[in-house]
């Protein structure tokens, strides 16, 4: 069973940049595929980058293209999205997953780091 757990969110100005570790225990990178979802208060889960074990990125939400990236470090088992030009709708709860051999069915999810922009 993979072990993820999340660090880096925060409180930040409309236009300010956050960087969300994963850290990742139990697995080897070459059977998973790794990503980030969020939810917003009333909203449902929606994801929002999501790559391969071998660093390929397969998805990015299109309201975060061009400020938001996604990527790894195998070395250190971790996962990073990088948020540059926040905005208040980016306020949520984000949550780094793993699914082993990509498979949606077979996704563990870490406790989620809360991102909070203010106007």
């Amino acid at each position: 069973q993979v072990q993820l757990v999340e660090s880096g969110g925060g409180s930040v100005q409309a236009g300010g940049s956050l960087r969300l570790s994963c850290v990742a225990s139990g697995y080897n990178p070459d059977q998973y595929c790794m990503g980030w979802f969020r939810q917003a208060p009333g909203e449902e889960r929606e994801l929002v980058a999501r790559m391969t074990g071998r660093g390929d990125v397969l998805y990015i939400l299109d309201s975060v293209k061009g400020r938001f990236t996604i990527s790894q470090d195998n070395a250190k088992n971790s996962l990073y999205l990088q948020l540059n030009s926040l905005k208040p709708e980016d306020t949520a709860m984000y949550y780094c997953t793993a699914d082993h051999m990509c498979l949606a069915s077979r996704r563990s999810w870490g406790q989620g780091t809360q991102v909070t922009v203010s106007s």
